[in-house]
């Protein structure tokens, strides 16, 4: 019995191994700010836009900030396709691409997910505690997208 679950634990420790070869392209701009992004069509105080960067930025747009587990796999394969369907959802870096009623619409479903405590995710502030906003943060971020809203009307 002991020499059959010493034989399944080096197994499952060489798939863990072998699977650490497997890397997706990193979803990084190398630091450059893309023309048709978000913070930089809007004007919004810095203390909106840090709020923006912390919570949604990593997700939602070409840019993400990785953490070590972010490279050890599975973790990485989930990381990578959690990016991918955020950034199909809404993609800050692209912003300027979307029509003026897509972007209208947005910005409602950002506020809504935001107040409900829908976005960040919980599975995400989890593991990344910065990203969560606390009632105050909502609250300044909220006013500002209502202010935004107005345009659109």
């Amino acid at each position: 019995m002991k020499q059959i679950l010493k034989m399944i634990l080096v197994f499952v420790l060489f798939v863990f191994i072998a699977i650490q070869f497997y890397q997706p392209a990193l979803n990084v701009d190398k630091g450059e700010v893309a023309a048709k992004d978000f913070t930089r069509l809007y004007k919004m105080p810095s203390e909106v836009k840090t709020l923006f960067q912390n919570s949604c930025y990593d997700c939602h747009s070409n840019n993400t900030n990785y953490v070590w587990y972010d490279y050890v796999q599975p973790a990485r394969t989930l990381v990578e396709d959690h990016i991918k369907n955020a950034k199909d959802d809404l993609n800050f870096s692209e912003w300027e691409t979307y029509s003026n009623r897509k972007q209208e619409r947005l910005l409602n479903s950002i506020k809504e997910q935001i107040l409900n405590r829908q976005m960040p995710l919980s599975s995400y502030t989890l593991m990344h505690r910065n990203a969560k906003m606390s009632d105050d943060e909502i609250k300044i971020i909220t006013e500002w997208l209502n202010e935004q809203s107005k345009v659109y009307e």
